[in-house]
């Protein structure tokens, strides 16, 4: 039987001594020219970024959006494939959830992928079919890095708790398997904190370092669940190199490299 996500993630992280996701989110729009006469554009720029990027990698993070096509995911089944030839897990961010028969077929991509992030704004039918897989990561959108979500997450609800809150306490409770984590923003270090001390067992992904800004103190500090979790730079790392031409993969690698030396200053690794 295939280990439990976080234990195989804790692995990886104690094997590479890092906790660094390279958010593969591939857009064509800003992709190398020499890469767009290829069959798949895609695949082609992903398997260069994974070349360099994979020794400080605990984790790839594709964002589906950027393949929603026939050769997008024709190009994501070969990255996925890629990675996990290079033994990294692959998380999907695909942020799904839905009722019924629908639920059921999404869920479904976690026979294609080690984890993946789900809505909880429909409650727990529309991720149980997630929550189920138990060898499978699944992690809650709870307090995100956009300047809109506070919107709806910040709402504070009659019992005193915010919305996020809310969120943080029910994906507690359906961590049944073991297989729950939370989405949490790093360019909201206090409530990351707030998260941590509320649900202190829960591993966090992390977006928003990189282009974002976010604390990267923070996201490690409070991020990490007896020293797992992830924290994530897609743009920051994949398009360090985007003015370098054929060079744009290593300049990818350099990029990788700084920020698990950076985020290791605060775990107290070497």
């Amino acid at each position: 039987m295939t280990a439990p996500f976080f234990e195989r993630l804790a692995d990886r992280i104690e094997r590479v001594d890092s906790v660094v996701s390279v958010g593969l989110d591939a857009d064509r729009s800003r992709l190398p020219d020499h890469l767009l006469e290829k069959d798949l554009p895609q695949w082609a720029f992903n398997r260069r970024i994974i070349d360099e990027t994979h020794e400080y990698a605990a984790c790839y993070k594709p964002n589906a959006a950027f393949y929603e096509s026939a050769d997008g995911w024709r190009a994501l089944r070969e990255t996925i494939a890629y990675a996990k030839g290079k033994d990294v897990p692959v998380l999907l961010d695909a942020k799904r959830a839905d009722i019924g028969n629908t639920t059921r077929q999404y869920a479904q991509l976690l026979d294609e992928v080690d984890a993946i992030t789900v809505n909880p704004y429909m409650g727990r039918d529309s991720l149980q079919p997630f929550l189920d897989r138990e060898d499978k990561g699944v992690f809650v959108l709870c307090r995100t890095s956009n300047p809109g979500g506070a919107d709806l997450q910040d709402l504070e609800l009659a019992s005193g708790e915010a919305v996020y809150e809310r969120v943080a306490a029910l994906a507690d409770l359906w961590n049944e398997h073991g297989n729950v984590g939370l989405v949490v923003g790093a360019t909201a270090p206090e409530e990351l904190e707030s998260i941590r001390e509320q649900v202190p067992d829960l591993p966090f992904l992390v977006p928003g370092i990189g282009a974002q800004g976010g604390d990267a103190e923070a996201a490690v500090e409070h991020g990490l669940a007896d020293g797992v979790g992830l924290v994530n730079s897609s743009r920051g790392i994949i398009f360090a190199g985007e003015d370098e031409g054929e060079a744009f993969a290593k300049a990818a690698g350099d990029a990788a490299r700084r920020l698990q030396r950076r985020l290791n200053q605060y775990r107290g690794s070497d």
